[in-house]
């Protein structure tokens, strides 16, 4: 019976088609993202450059979401799927192009990761908000949230563990080319789906539709101080990722393969995150969790941050996982379970902009305060900042819930 609560979700026929397709997909995924950081640092020895790179790849989301946002309350999200998963698929092609015939040059990764983040700056609000229209039951909408955070998570235990052994046997440019064919699994799900169009806001002028969701988003508090904590946490935490490559060559002293592992204990964690939340029956109490999440978090980040051991450092990074996806999939699920469907697609640019657009800029510091202090004191520093953050919220916490418990109440109620 537990099991079946937990995949309940998966009982909706286009949720199940998307889940079979982008379970293969986001391997794919996975893999580029780390053989693209292995990449940049073989080609250039250099921290900051890493930073640069992840810049490059999220600052067209912050620039572009708003627009995506206010496209996905008035076009068919079905549509605009299907544009950037092809999109995407022509980047990894054109990189492992390049890769595989020794052409490629650090400009051409940056601009690449521009196409994408590009790309990525579409594609995250309307995918976000597209769930909605695969679950016929609303009141089964945090658990597809759950399952999908399953998902991107369980590509993310396997992608860059076979990324790993794979640039150590043939090279990276095996990795682009492997994510490049499994977007052909997205798209023939995306085309196998029957999709009934979600109501659309009414067409005006972009500014105007951005401006409304910007004052709903500040007029209800809740909402507000969940994106302004994840923006904080893109912002203070999340740029551990960029600096992996460092910590896997030159603290641990290992390869290609110890960054897969590094990478993949962090999918584990995520992985047992995800799990846990697919098991809640609804969007109460998930403060708390938020915040237990954050402290976990905070924590494992900082003792990652001082590891010499391979072995302490996998379990280290299995705990940043677990926090990081247990606080960004419950925030998605009160996002969701809390906003008005005619603005969904905005709320979730706004998110996007949260996830993506202050990463960037995460990216960029961690880049060069790591060439300046080093990577660990780089990480510790952002931790501490994050839980400061995560320590306002709590504090605020009651007076959130106060808010958030008739909407709740309201959308849950059958």
């Amino acid at each position: 019976m537990r099991s079946l609560l937990v995949l309940r979700a998966l009982h909706h026929r286009n949720f199940r088609l998307f889940f079979a397709g982008q379970s293969l997909s986001l391997i794919g995924t996975w893999m580029q993202r780390l053989a693209l950081g292995w990449l940049v640092y073989r080609l250039t020895d250099s921290p900051f450059l890493l930073g640069v790179v992840g810049f490059a790849g999220q600052i067209p989301s912050f620039l572009l979401a708003p627009v995506a946002g206010v496209l996905a309350d008035r076009v068919r999200r079905h549509r605009l799927l299907l544009v950037t998963q092809t999109l995407s698929m022509a980047q990894a092609l054109v990189l492992a192009g390049l890769v595989l015939t020794g052409t490629i040059q650090i400009w051409h990764v940056i601009a690449l990761a521009i196409w994408l983040g590009a790309i990525n700056g579409f594609d995250m609000p309307v995918r976000q908000s597209f769930l909605i229209e695969m679950v016929d039951d609303r009141r089964d909408l945090g658990n597809a949230i759950a399952l999908n955070s399953t998902m991107v998570n369980g590509a993310r235990l396997i992608g860059p563990t076979v990324a790993g052994l794979l640039i150590a046997a043939v090279g990276e440019g095996v990795c682009f080319l492997i994510n490049g064919v499994s977007y052909l699994a997205v798209i023939g799900s995306l085309l196998a789906m029957r999709v009934r169009p979600a109501a659309a806001e009414p067409a005006g002028p972009m500014l105007r539709g951005f401006a409304a969701g910007l004052r709903y988003v500040a007029g209800f508090e809740p909402i507000l101080a969940l994106l302004l904590l994840l923006a904080l946490l893109s912002l203070a935490g999340l740029p551990y990722t960029v600096l992996m490559p460092v910590f896997a060559r030159d603290i641990l002293q290992g390869g290609p393969d110890a960054l897969g592992f590094l990478m993949g204990a962090a999918g584990v964690g995520a992985l047992a995150g995800a799990w846990y939340l697919a098991s809640r029956r609804t969007a109460a109490g998930l403060g708390n969790v938020i915040v237990a999440a954050s402290a976990v978090f905070g924590g494992g980040l900082v003792g990652f941050a001082w590891s010499r051991s391979l072995a302490l450092s996998l379990v280290m990074i299995a705990l940043v996982g677990f926090g990081q996806i247990v606080l960004f999939a419950a925030s998605n699920t009160l996002l969701q379970t809390l906003v008005d469907d005619d603005k969904r697609g905005r709320v979730m640019s706004f998110y996007t902009m949260a996830f993506m657009g202050f990463g960037p800029l995460g990216n960029l510091a961690a880049g060069a305060l790591a060439q300046r202090w080093g990577a660990p004191w780089t990480l510790t520093a952002g931790a501490a900042l994050f839980l400061l953050g995560a320590a306002r919220f709590l504090n605020r916490l009651p007076a959130l819930r106060a808010l958030a418990r008739p909407v709740l109440q309201a959308h849950e109620s059958p």
